[in-house]
């Protein structure tokens, strides 16, 4: 087996023919291997409500339109404002807002939404790193596809255990002023401590 520089079918991995070369424009890692993943949140809570992996390697602005319609799906709402990278430049879908970091005439609310956006980037190295995104250990595309919905799942009930045990925090915090209200000692007017 013998591969060209500018060979577009590359066998990157025996074990896995499914895996991709993609260059991340980053001068820590410029290159990661496997299968591009699209990751779609809510802007406040974080909650991930859309995961899906895209094989072949596709162009950013060509994986909106099902990462949208994969969002109508499981929340029954089709969003209408979507923030972006620019990874998506160009981009346009009828019915449906795009804002993109960099966009130049923007109000401030849409300003603070296009910085909300960075929250995402910790939620997929917590994704990458806590949920095992980055070691696949199924194989083939379908492989690929299950283990981007795990790791979906697996990330969102991580927020929610830890949303649970603050709300247990706070109502033990509270549990134990009241008992402490109740277990004081309390003075008649003849001196006798009921």
């Amino acid at each position: 087996m013998s591969f060209l520089a500018k060979d577009k079918n590359k066998l990157y991995a025996l074990h896995a023919p499914e895996v991709e070369c993609i260059s991340k424009g980053k001068s820590r890692t410029p290159y990661e291997f496997g299968v591009k993943v699209t990751v779609a949140t809510t802007l406040k809570e974080g909650l991930v409500v859309g995961m899906r992996s895209m094989p072949g390697n596709p162009w950013d602005g060509h994986t909106l339109d099902e990462t949208i319609e994969q969002v109508s799906i499981l929340t029954n709402i089709k969003p209408k404002t979507v923030i972006v990278d620019k990874g998506y430049q160009g981009v346009k879908i009828e019915g449906v807002e795009i804002l993109r970091s960099g966009q130049r005439r923007v109000t401030r609310t849409m300003k603070a939404m296009i910085k909300r956006r960075s929250a995402i980037e910790p939620a997929i190295g917590h994704m990458k790193m806590d949920g095992k995104l980055s070691r696949n250990p199924l194989k083939g595309a379908l492989g690929d596809a299950l283990h981007a919905v795990m790791c979906e799942a697996g990330h969102n009930m991580r927020m929610l255990l830890r949303n649970l045990r603050l709300l247990c925090a706070q109502f033990g915090l509270a549990l134990q002023e009241v008992l402490q209200v109740i277990s004081l000692p309390r003075r008649t007017n003849y001196g006798v401590v009921v």
